[in-house]
């Protein structure tokens, strides 16, 4: 299958555009293509892989037929779990065993190209940055998301327009020549720590698509139902759609219905 042709990264830092490439493959299948990706795990198919590729695609499918593999395959059978446990709970499984395949990817690449004891731990590090998969289906990388909604109400800066969406502001900064600040310039030194503060809380927020950080010149979009924040681009809202939506909802949380 053309989806399945492979290449061969071999410095640190190709293996690591191919992790970042088969996670978010992988993060879409289980947050924004959630609903296709639920229909195809059929259990009454054979066991079945997801696969995350390098192009940022996902795709579900038997394992491959040579042995041994190619590269290291995804965990089998994830279909048959399906119906036997709570959504949320099946797609945490699948998550954690994701995570579980994408290390496996980068790490027998780097035993392939012969990478050493500092560059292993160069690849490490670098991954580790990011989130897990785990982490962004479960939303246990995301507690930090609703201090921010609760600091940014608490500023007032959200207007009923802006109130699910926010888009970076400059943070100036003058520096006072005096030796001693007064009363009020104290005053001014708390705000600033503030700010500084909250400025922290947005850098700390992920996408729930994604995964990633939060940038400074990005736009953002908070889910009034499950109150996570995405990239605009990763859920294809621009500031000026963002404008006309009363009450915005995820793509999960759209497309969520009930199942058996």
């Amino acid at each position: 299958m053309d989806s399945k042709a492979q290449y061969n990264p071999r410095t640190v830092e190709e293996v690591f555009r191919d992790f970042k490439g088969r996670r978010a493959g992988l993060i879409k299948a289980l947050t924004i293509d959630v609903e296709e990706f639920y229909s195809q795990c059929d259990p009454e198919k054979e066991n079945l892989c997801l696969y995350g590729f390098p192009s940022e695609q996902w795709e579900v499918n038997l394992p491959a037929e040579e042995v041994p593999p190619e590269l290291p395959e995804p965990v089998l059978g994830i279909n048959f779990a399906r119906d036997g446990m709570q959504e949320k709970d099946w797609l945490s499984l699948v998550a954690v065993h994701s995570d579980a395949w994408l290390l496996a990817i980068a790490f027998y690449f780097g035993a392939r190209f012969g990478f050493d004891k500092a560059d292993r731990k160069r690849l490490f590090n670098m991954i580790n940055e990011l989130p897990s998969i785990y982490e962004v289906v479960t939303g246990a990388a995301k507690k930090q998301v609703k201090e921010k909604s609760s600091v940014s109400n608490q500023s007032g800066s959200k207007s009923k327009s802006s109130s699910k969406t926010h888009a970076p502001e400059s943070q100036a900064r003058q520096t006072k020549a005096v030796p001693l600040p007064s009363k009020d310039e104290d005053e001014d030194d708390d705000d600033d720590d503030l700010d500084d503060e909250d400025e922290e809380e947005h850098e700390e927020t992920l996408c729930g698509a994604c995964g990633e950080n939060y940038g400074t010149d990005e736009f953002w979009i908070c889910c009034d139902i499950c109150e996570k924040w995405f990239h605009g681009k990763c859920v294809k809202i621009t500031p000026a759609r963002a404008d006309h939506i009363k009450q915005y909802k995820c793509p999960s949380c759209s497309n969520k219905r009930a199942r058996p």
